[in-house]
């Protein structure tokens, strides 16, 4: 038998991660300790994702994973025995609790104790969002349980003291809290002070969010749920695909309303033949960066700021009053209806005549005054083969009856945060084409974007981005081998290689011109072949403001200056 490399070992159980999880949703349900279950664990640990840290090793829990599983998971979802993955099932008029978990847009309902039902309107990216995080959790909990017992079948002390401590209530303090997190440790096999850094991090989550339980609550939890399924068969975990999930699988229902929203609010404005302008980003960073300043000089309040982006750092805790200065000139917001979580902002640059623009900015005012002054569209990110649908149907022409109304699409920015595999946090990489991984679609960009764009106090890579499957299937060997060989990729993430593959058909079918300026730019979040540099090792902080504002002042200036 051929012996196969590492890397080539873990794209195997990528793809049959992958493959299992598509078979699942089309089953329509699965046991996590049943055969299928267990066909997606040994896939997961086959491919081990750098974000999930130690969860191969049988003698430790893995804490870094955890925090980012139960960041992007309903509170609660370590009691559920029950979990339904649904399309459409509009709950927000009954008794039932509508969760969003922290770092995840995504709505959730508590059924019952037991029962958690999950609205999946952004394809199947969510469905191995979910499948791996359930997945996790599944490998975590069966470490828990083999440390309830002893050698001898009794329940431990450690195990016993947990319960207490639980099923107590109050909140523990002091020297109280001291033992219990010790205690904990044990039960964990992780070190005091690593139990008591994702303590607190949970905590701080639980009270100012309301996220989360207690780390006591999710280990008692996860533990307990695994010995009761043990015991008794009807105890099982089963996870749910709904006729109505699987039959939205591969269409565009929500993208498709999410689009005719945006397009009929153009022709509202009467923007309809004006050069238009895509652009994929936060909901702050173009706003601040256009708006800002002219804020401030009507304020005055950080105007002796001189360093662009110092002065961005500054003005974060004043984006609301950014934001209701930019409505009276020009900004046109359009929150989500359909269900897809991606709200978009209309920004009419004609109502820009009166604002002072930031010094560093070269823009040509001449351009604004003009009758084709430009509109930029604004839209929140997609996640991972979203993309694809909400980009192939924002470019299609809006068609009403016998009305057929083509926009003039002039340019599509994509400014995203990505793995980055040659550098570090807070460097910039430009796309020359996207890879799907584990596919054979690969994309060619002609990037509108150079090196000579950007200052050169930011290091920026120029080169080929994979787009993966997820961020929970992720692996070193397989990154490594895109990086070290003649594919010299320098990136990854989730959802260029789908806007691409969707601007391509748009320009096949006639719905976009063919010299359309594409721009794609990413600061880098994280670095997966990097410890510590992962993405479950937390957020950048004040590291992203200046590569973020960086990108967005080169977007912005090519658009006001062509």
């Amino acid at each position: 038998m051929e012996n196969l490399t590492a890397s080539q070992r873990a794209r195997i159980a990528i793809r049959n991660f992958k493959t299992t999880a598509d078979a699942l949703s089309l089953r329509g349900y699965y046991k996590p300790s049943g055969q299928s279950g267990q066909t997606l664990e040994m896939a997961l640990r086959g491919f081990s994702p750098e974000i999930y840290g130690s969860m191969n090793d049988p003698s430790i829990n893995e804490l870094k994973g955890l925090e980012y599983v139960i960041d992007r998971l309903p509170r609660g979802i370590e009691l559920c025995t029950r979990i339904i993955l649904t399309a459409d099932e509009n709950m927000d008029h009954t008794s039932f609790e509508k969760i969003e978990p922290l770092k995840r847009r995504r709505t959730s309902y508590r059924l019952n104790d037991k029962e958690m039902c999950f609205v999946i309107t952004r394809g199947l990216s969510e469905i191995y969002d979910v499948l791996t995080h359930l997945t996790f959790l599944n490998i975590e909990s069966e470490k828990i349980c083999k440390r309830i017992h002893d050698d001898s079948g009794k329940i431990t002390k450690e195990w016993r003291t947990l319960e207490e401590d639980v099923l107590k209530g109050a909140e523990l303090k002091g020297t109280e809290l001291d033992r219990a997190i010790w205690n904990l440790s044990m039960i964990l096999g992780r070190t005091y002070h690593e139990t008591q850094e994702t303590y607190e991090y949970l905590e701080k989550n639980r009270k100012e969010f309301h996220s989360n339980t207690s780390l006591f609550e999710i280990i008692y939890g996860l533990g307990k749920k695994r010995m009761e399924e043990e015991l008794n068969k009807e105890n099982e975990i089963v996870v749910y695909f709904t006729p109505s999930l699987r039959e939205m699988i591969g269409h565009h229902k929500y993208a498709s309303i999410w689009a005719k929203t945006i397009k009929e609010k153009l022709i509202s404005l009467g923007l309809e033949h004006r050069p238009l302008h895509i652009i994929s980003a936060n909901m702050h960073s173009i706003i601040n960066a256009l708006y800002a300043y002219a804020y401030d000089q009507e304020t005055a309040i950080l105007s002796d700021i001189n360093n662009l982006y110092e002065y961005f750092s500054q003005i974060r805790d004043r984006e609301n009053c950014i934001k209701e200065f930019a409505k009276s000139h020009g900004l046109i917001e359009v929150p989500d209806q359909s269900g897809t979580h991606i709200d978009c902002q209309i920004l009419d640059t004609s109502l820009m005549k009166s604002i002072v623009f930031h010094p560093e900015f070269r823009i040509d005012k001449s351009i604004i005054e003009s009758d084709t002054a430009p509109v930029i569209l604004v839209m929140d990110y997609a996640f991972g083969t979203q993309a694809f649908e909400v980009m192939d149907e924002l470019i299609v022409p809006y068609q009403k009856e016998d009305i057929k109304i083509q926009f003039q699409i002039d340019s599509i920015s994509i400014m995203g945060k990505a793995g980055i595999l040659p550098g570090k946090k807070g460097d910039i990489m430009l796309a020359t084409a996207h890879v799907l991984e584990g596919t054979p679609n690969n994309y060619i960009v002609q990037n509108d974007l150079c090196r000579d764009d950007f200052d050169s106090s930011v290091n920026v890579y120029v080169g080929v981005i994979v787009t993966v499957l997820g961020t929970s299937l992720q692996n070193r060997d397989v990154l490594h081998k895109f990086q070290t060989t003649s594919w010299n990729a320098v990136g990854l993430e989730m959802e260029g290689g789908h806007y691409q593959r969707a601007i391509n058909a748009a320009i096949i079918r006639g719905h976009i011109r063919q010299d359309v300026k594409v721009r794609y730019a990413y600061y880098a979040s994280d670095n997966p072949l990097m410890s510590g540099q992962t993405l479950a090792s937390g957020s950048m902080g004040k590291e992203g403001i200046k590569p973020t504002y960086m990108i967005s002042k080169v977007i912005l200036e090519k658009i006001l200056n062509s």
